[in-house]
């Protein structure tokens, strides 16, 4: 009889316990069937599955003790820019999708050269995303108008929004910058850091190639150095004018402090994203004493010169003039006070208005 009731007690007991895992079973799967609505790419930080679960919850996510559990039964979350796919799932798709799930990855170029203008427009269009709230977010958070971004390849989350893009590329920068500036100065200035990225985007604009860049690097310091104006091309090619041809009406017409023809020193920010070869350059300029380069068609180099009667020279020489030198110095001659004088002055109050001018009056 004992024996009877005993082995009753123990169907009951073993009863009550498989109906108590039935009922927290149908519980967890009831849990775990809840609609979710998120974004399609969320991120995740580094940390314990705690840190990550907590993240969650202050993101309105309502994940509590229970979400640790079946997380931690899946694996552990993936940390990053997660791509989930969709927007709604249930609480279960969503647990696992942040331990399973990579980030879809598009990869886009900010080529050395390139304006952040441009480049805004460009990520715009790949990652399908708002140029309006994309400038809105640069001009606000940017430290300068431009040179704020890298020039390299990025492998980017598709389904970011646009501030955390822009954030994300800008962090990238800055600790690429300071890691840079460490290396070479032992330390980080970033107002003096910006000071050689203004320099370096002008040789990036400038140069025909890295072995010409520490040349235009010293063209540049020596024009600064003699209180010239630098008179270059690549200034004018910044923001939305990256691929305008420069012209004379051009020169005239600018008013910004991109405009070195009218205005001495540098521009008031780097002109574009910048390599690091570019940057080298700007740092550790050649010693020369050149103060002129001009395009050679045949080879696409520059020839570097120390004399503005060089200079025209060469000029002449790359369009095909074929005159002796003693004639040509005889004309350089009549124009040379006042190119000197368009040096050393406001070039906007001169006639004619520019030193190209001056050139295209020789022939």
């Amino acid at each position: 009889m004992k024996n009877i009731k005993k082995n009753k007690l123990i169907t009951l007991t073993v009863f009550n316990i498989i109906e108590l895992f039935l009922i927290a079973t149908i519980a967890v799967l009831f849990y775990l069937n809840i609609p979710v609505s998120s974004t399609k790419v969320i991120y995740i930080p580094k940390g314990s599955t705690n840190s990550i679960i907590t993240h969650l919850n202050k993101n309105g996510y309502e994940t509590n003790t229970l979400d640790k559990l079946v997380v931690r039964s899946f694996g552990y979350p993936q940390n990053g820019w997660i791509d989930l796919k969709t927007q709604y799932m249930t609480k279960g798709d969503f647990l696992y999708k942040i331990t399973k799930s990579k980030a879809a990855l598009k990869t886009i170029t900010l080529i050395p050269g390139e304006t952040s203008y441009i480049f805004l427009e460009q990520l715009a269009e790949k990652f399908n995303l708002s140029i309006e709230k994309l400038q809105k977010i640069y001009k606000q958070h940017a430290y300068k108008e431009d040179g704020n971004i890298l020039a390299e390849t990025y492998s980017l989350p598709y389904g970011m929004k646009e501030d955390h893009l822009l954030f994300y590329l800008f962090s990238h920068t800055n600790k690429q910058y300071e890691e840079f500036s460490r290396k070479i100065f032992g330390y980080y200035d970033k107002k003096k850091w910006y000071f050689y990225l203004t320099i370096a985007s002008i040789i990036q604009k400038e140069a025909a190639n890295v072995d010409e860049m520490p040349l235009v690097s010293s063209v540049i310091y020596n024009r600064l150095r003699k209180r010239m104006a630098l008179q270059m091309d690549g200034t004018l090619n910044y923001g939305k004018y990256s691929h305008v041809k420069v012209t004379a009406t051009r020169i005239k017409e600018d008013t910004s402090s991109y405009n070195t023809y009218k205005n001495k020193g540098l521009p008031a920010s780097p002109i574009c994203a910048v390599s690091l070869n570019a940057i080298k350059a700007a740092i550790f300029p050649v010693k020369s004493d050149y103060l002129y380069f001009v395009k050679d068609n045949k080879t696409g180099l520059h020839k570097f010169s120390n004399s503005y009667t060089k200079h025209v020279n060469n000029i002449n020489a790359n369009r095909g003039v074929k005159k002796s030198y003693t004639k040509v110095k005889e004309k350089v001659t009549k124009i040379d006070k006042q190119a000197k004088k368009i040096m050393d002055t406001d070039v906007s109050k001169q006639k004619p208005s520019s030193i190209k001018d001056l050139w295209n009056n020789v022939q």
